[in-house]
């Protein structure tokens, strides 16, 4: 069955409550539109998003709900998953708040994972307070990737622009030793297959970039590229995947080759992340690839010295709820494509007129 838009029902974690998520939150759903594009729930508590609300002065509207088998479409609706309250101190670093936001984050996480909600959305955490005996992970990503199938990648999208990750969040000095065949064929296959499945991209074409300067300049600056990237890339090409590279990364950008890819690879975060949201101009969103569920958030932080004050730019949120739709839209496309070889024809037929 395909799924009216105001139906698809889109999981929101909250985030760390003392940064700007819950500011971004709310003024995304304001807009009544965005409620005939969706459904959304927001996992947290009512009474804790409506002190956000009024310290905003919101015109949001919250309909608190306990189970979402309550929830209701048209509605901004609030998941209650604490009762309890705490003080919530805008700008401040909070280990009490770190932990409602992986209660949040779990909470919806299982709920994605058991198919009550379509989507999850995550606004920022602080990466720093959320540590504890229960969760020892650097990220959402590190705990998605474990909690459902599949591979996760981080993959930046702003439209056309896509840039995925060969490693993410380890140390600058751990990057060469992680770069192996099995990793870069695993990345190359998996950005691949999101391309096609959720992008609706046939035959995607796929850059790669150096991890040293210059690409290595043949190996005066740098083994990695001759030793490990330009053999994988090639046993990969050979089998029918259009890779390409290693480029070095700073003319890649520079001279806008990167036009002409439906996605790059970047060897490490800072090497992908710092062009990207140069050119996304604060709409870029932050896409987990790989997996057998859809996640997406902004390409921001918590933002600490602007929380609070309402002068939150809430355009990469509302993009990480469109891209979340829109990739639910093309997934349901291509699976019932898959079932079915004669729509498959149908499609090959059209191309030909």
């Amino acid at each position: 069955m395909i799924k009216k838009a105001e139906n698809i029902i889109v999981g929101i974690s909250i985030g760390d409550l003392n940064g700007i998520g819950s500011e971004v939150v709310l003024k995304t759903f304001e807009d009544s539109r965005m409620l005939e594009l969706c459904t959304p729930v927001i996992f947290a508590n009512v009474k804790t998003i409506s002190f956000v609300r009024k310290s905003f002065e919101s015109t949001a509207m919250l309909h608190g709900i306990d189970r979402l088998d309550q929830m209701v479409v048209g509605k901004i609706n609030v998941l209650n998953v604490w009762r309890e309250g705490f003080d919530i101190n805008f700008g401040t670093n909070d280990e009490t708040v770190g932990k409602y936001a992986i209660k949040s984050f779990v909470a919806s996480t299982k709920a994605l994972k058991e198919g009550l909600i379509d989507v999850l959305v995550t606004a920022p955490i602080n990466k720093y307070n959320i540590q504890s005996e229960e969760f020892k992970f650097p990220g959402h990503t590190d705990y998605l990737d474990k909690e459902l199938e599949g591979n996760a990648l981080m993959l930046m999208v702003q439209d056309d622009l896509r840039v995925g990750l060969l490693t993410d969040h380890i140390p600058v000095n751990e990057v060469a030793k992680h770069l192996t065949e099995s990793l870069i064929t695993q990345k190359i296959d998996t950005i691949k297959k999101t391309l096609i499945q959720d992008f609706s991209i046939n035959k995607p074409k796929i850059a790669v970039l150096g991890l040293n300067p210059h690409a290595g300049d043949g190996g005066v600056i740098g083994k990695e590229e001759e030793e490990i990237l330009k053999p994988t890339i090639k046993k990969i090409f050979d089998k029918g995947t259009l890779v390409f590279g290693p480029f070095p990364a700073d003319g890649f950008f520079g001279s806008n080759q990167y036009e002409k890819y439906d996605a790059i690879l970047a060897t490490y975060h800072d090497q992908g992340l710092i062009p990207f949201k140069t050119l996304s101009f604060g709409k870029g969103v932050n896409y987990t690839a790989g997996l057998n569920k859809i996640r997406t958030s902004p390409d921001h932080g918590t933002a600490y010295e602007i929380a609070g004050k309402n002068m939150a730019d809430f355009n990469s949120f509302k993009e990480a709820v469109y891209l979340a739709i829109d990739v639910f839209h093309s997934r349901n496309q291509y699976e019932s494509i898959s079932r079915n070889p004669m729509k498959i024809r149908e499609k090959q037929e059209e191309k030909k007129y």
